[in-house]
């Protein structure tokens, strides 16, 4: 049978232009086709070009790249605990993640210290690689699918809730901020957090890139990845970090966004009718990019002025994809 990955990879491509179009244009300053082409090549009017460049652009970037991240750390998570419902938002790790980047918030930065971008990747990255610990010895002792999703979504809870508990002896200041970010949002993004985020995440694609091979003899079992000399033990690590790293960055500088990670590896499993992880990784990045440009389009929007969260947007999209997929599941399909 003929293989269907590179008609996908074509339209999910053309959707992410096509997206990544439309978050220029639209906004509550409607931008024209020929405005937009003039302020990318640094002509027009100083507020065209401010709209652009300082709010649009560096926003657009951050929803392709966090986005992607969302879709690629999910496919590991999935592909490391055999199990397709395991995302980063289910299993407790954006939690994790944002316990972490709120105790800098809260102590350091509203202590008075500098803290740059990458102070916050590397605490939302050691919060994510914590929780996802407690969840890895959790499913050494739980081997139901069901009650290890119930495990993360506990931990997850625990997460949240020392979190308020911070939030509440915090200082004004720091809780608005804190509050402003847990919602989930791309806004407020600028050139350098882009540039931040760029440098991260291609370090997580390049190396799931690299682990192609042992992870396509890992989702056939452990014993035949072994008896093909690769150390399973290593490559479990390395799947550790690679989406503790990608998940690490969404919390960092977007807040947690739900359901991205479950949703755009099934999609594209669906719509490809494969799992081979060179197939799978590109695919997710693409579906995840799409995912999170189209949802942060409508969340600004849909009810402009009124801006909605970015993970309001992507559970009411994402969440009857889950459904679905733990239907089909149920019968047999998947």
């Amino acid at each position: 049978m003929r293989s269907r990955f590179p008609l996908v990879i074509s339209l999910f491509s053309l959707l992410l232009l096509l997206a990544l179009a439309l978050n220029l244009f639209a906004g509550s300053a409607n931008l024209s086709p020929s405005q937009t082409l003039r302020a990318l090549l640094g002509q027009g009017d100083s507020t065209t070009l401010r709209v652009l460049w300082a709010i649009r652009v560096p926003r657009a970037l951050s929803a392709l790249l966090l986005g992607g991240a969302l879709g690629l750390s999910g496919y590991l998570l999935q592909t490391f605990f055999h199990n397709p419902i395991a995302g980063p938002f289910v299993l407790g790790v954006s939690s994790g993640a944002k316990l972490a980047v709120a105790l800098v918030m809260i102590f350091l930065a509203g202590g008075g210290w500098a803290v740059s971008s990458l102070t916050m990747i590397f605490a939302a990255f050691l919060g994510s690689l914590l929780t996802l610990g407690l969840v890895l010895l959790v499913s050494r002792r739980v081997q139901r699918m069901s009650m290890l999703v119930v495990c993360g979504v506990m931990i997850g809870y625990i997460c949240t809730a020392v979190t308020d508990f911070m939030v509440t002896f915090a200082d004004d200041a720091d809780i608005v901020n804190l509050r402003g970010w847990s919602m989930g949002s791309f806004s407020g993004s600028t050139m350098e957090n882009v540039a931040a985020v760029s440098l991260a995440v291609a370090v997580g694609v390049l190396g799931s890139v690299l682990l192609v091979k042992p992870l396509s003899a890992y989702r056939l079992g452990e014993g035949y990845a072994q008896s093909l000399g690769i150390n399973v033990g290593l490559l479990r690590v390395l799947l550790v970090l690679l989406s503790g790293l990608l998940s690490a960055c969404v919390a960092a500088f977007a807040g947690p966004v739900s359901f991205v990670g479950i949703a755009a590896p099934h999609i594209v499993r669906v719509l490809t009718g494969t799992s081979k992880p060179g197939r799978m990784i590109p695919g997710s990045f693409l579906c995840g990019a799409c995912f999170c440009l189209l949802c942060d389009m409508l969340a600004r929007t849909a009810f402009a002025p009124t801006e909605l969260s970015i993970s309001t947007v992507t559970a009411i999209f994402g969440a009857p994809v889950v459904i679905g997929m733990l239907i089909s599941r149920k019968r047999g399909e998947i």
